[in-house]
């Protein structure tokens, strides 16, 4: 198989373009799904304290026998862990789950609590070299680029919701400006508002003997934009990573364009019940 193409952060990291992300699956069921999407090729994988199984994460790095500087290993700080001292707890807790000496790309979860204090562990973290990029989550423009303001180390990333149905086109146009790489998760909308039946992507998966999820996939790609993908099933694991050998034309980039603003973003992370509910959310 190809080797997955990279996008060069702005620390001058590789991170590749197709990653697996192991949100809301068991923690009896995270190690066998990172092995097989370690065997299918991915060597991107995506978690978060959050999460709780990034020991089956670190489990399935140790038995994939995948030299770990070809792997690229994300974790995320959660908001009760804000603030200095408690993200380096978390950051070095972190690491001993998933048996790790070094991360390669380590984010705040939610622009909730004291992240300033965790930026500041994690630019300790990054000049200590326990980590080679770092970054946020779910962070708007305005506070993104109040966190940039006021802090050394410029975010590499800003990972956010991102699929064709809600595409973020302002939002990864501040990013670009002040030189942060836009990600995405969820990019297949989680399999809501119908987004897989959506008959521009259905037709232009016939035209290009693909499924509509590969063709979102390959959207992304050729935007350059970083993407985590979820699943636990082998078949739509290998699926998911089978969009190297084809390309969308530019009609096809501008038909998939077209559909944004058909829904909004599942978490709303401005308003005030969705940021009650994850204040009071605790990880043991």
């Amino acid at each position: 198989m190809s080797k997955i193409p990279t996008v060069t952060l702005n620390n001058g990291v590789e991170m590749p373009l197709l990653g697996f992300g192991v949100f809301q699956i068991p923690p009896a069921d995270t190690e066998r799904a990172v092995l097989e999407a370690l065997e299918a090729g991915y060597r991107s994988i995506d978690t978060a304290a959050a999460y709780q199984n990034e020991e089956a994460v670190g489990r399935a790095i140790t038995a994939s026998g995948i030299p770990r500087d070809e792997l690229f290993i994300t974790t995320k700080l959660w908001i009760q862990d804000a603030g200095d001292k408690p993200a380096q707890r978390a950051f070095e807790a972190s690491l001993r789950r998933l048996g790790l000496d070094q991360l390669d790309l380590c984010l705040i979860h939610a622009p909730y609590g004291d992240y300033y204090g965790t930026w500041r562990a994690l630019e300790s973290a990054c000049h200590g070299g326990a980590v080679r990029a770092i970054g946020v989550s779910n962070f708007h423009p305005d506070r993104l680029t109040d966190l940039i303001a006021h802090h050394e180390i410029v975010p590499a990333v800003d990972q956010v919701e991102m699929h064709p149905y809600y595409q973020r086109t302002a939002d990864e146009q501040a990013m670009h400006k002040r030189t942060v790489q836009i990600e995405a998760w969820g990019p297949l909308a989680q399999g809501q508002h119908g987004l897989l039946r959506d008959p521009v992507l259905t037709e232009l998966a016939r035209a290009h003997d693909r499924s509509p999820a590969q063709i979102v996939l390959r959207w992304l790609m050729q935007r350059r934009v970083p993407a985590v993908v979820k699943s636990t099933q082998p078949q739509r694991i290998r699926e998911n990573l089978a969009v190297l050998d084809f390309e969308l034309t530019d009609a096809d980039m501008a038909r998939i364009a077209a559909l944004d603003g058909r829904t909004g973003p599942a978490y709303d992370t401005r308003d005030a019940d969705t940021v009650d509910s994850i204040n009071t959310m605790k990880v043991t």
